[in-house]
């Protein structure tokens, strides 16, 4: 049977972003392909065209929502309980190990909920209380939804602190930072003094489901200390679901 070289290379580049953590480089996806960059940028142009793919504002591309491994937003409660009993005990493994205090966050419309957490042993320590709503564009949780779930970028982005990212283009630029390196950071700005990290959880089907992060004073979450903190949040393992998208 004869092959249609282009469609084939089309379903390639596709096949490839699905199975990419985040959003991918025209060279990224004309490496994968074995072609020269121009052949790449015309797949990709076409796939976004047609809907299949989408440009970010970093100018990386990623699977639209019409693949159905991504088309989902929202979970029941069944499922959401599910994966707060599967992550527990990962929860308790990041406090153990780093000594701050670890939570567990779905997506509630245009915040972040609460859903279950661990405190920190030490006296000085971070407490967001499990049922309490956070904005997105200002805590690390409510930043991975906007990086690797299907959160929109709010219309408004209120300052908390003077480190509060205010405009849509400086909150895209961390977007696309917090792709490529796998977590998301708060850096003092939702409160003063607090710092945080978090990442995405996925369920079975690729779809985010949840975020989880952990949460510390400045004094002890140094700039050094809060790459860290990012680094064993990101290499967490769980019980139960999948810690990335299916391949």
């Amino acid at each position: 049977m004869r092959l249609l070289q282009s469609l084939s290379r089309g379903l390639e580049a596709l096949s490839y972003m699905s199975a990419q953590p985040g959003p991918v480089r025209l060279t990224d996806v004309a490496e994968a392909l074995g072609v020269d960059k121009s052949n790449a940028a015309h797949l990709l142009k076409t796939l976004v065209a047609m809907g299949y793919a989408v440009q970010d504002d970093s100018r990386r591309y990623r699977p639209s929502d019409k693949l159905a491994g991504r088309a989902r937003t929202q979970h029941t409660l069944e499922e959401i309980v599910a994966v707060k009993e599967a992550w527990r005990g990962t929860l308790e493994a990041l406090v153990a190990e780093t000594g701050e205090c670890a939570h567990l966050a779905v997506l509630v419309g245009p915040r972040v909920w609460y859903i279950d957490k661990v405190d920190s042993p030490l006296p000085l320590k971070v407490d967001h209380p499990i049922g309490a709503l956070s904005p997105l564009h200002c805590t690390a949780l409510g930043k991975a939804f906007l990086s690797f779930g299907q959160a929109q970028l709010p219309e408004d982005q209120p300052a908390f602190t003077p480190r509060t990212l205010t405009t849509r283009r400086a909150l895209a630029e961390e977007i696309g930072r917090t792709r490529a390196r796998g977590y998301s950071i708060d850096d003092e700005e939702f409160a003063p003094g607090i710092r945080c990290v978090a990442r995405p959880i996925y369920d079975e089907a690729g779809a985010m489901i949840a975020a989880i992060g952990v949460s510390g004073p400045s004094v002890r979450v140094t700039d050094a200390r809060l790459h860290e903190l990012g680094r064993i949040v990101a290499a967490a393992g769980q019980g139960g679901l999948q810690k990335e998208p299916p391949q």
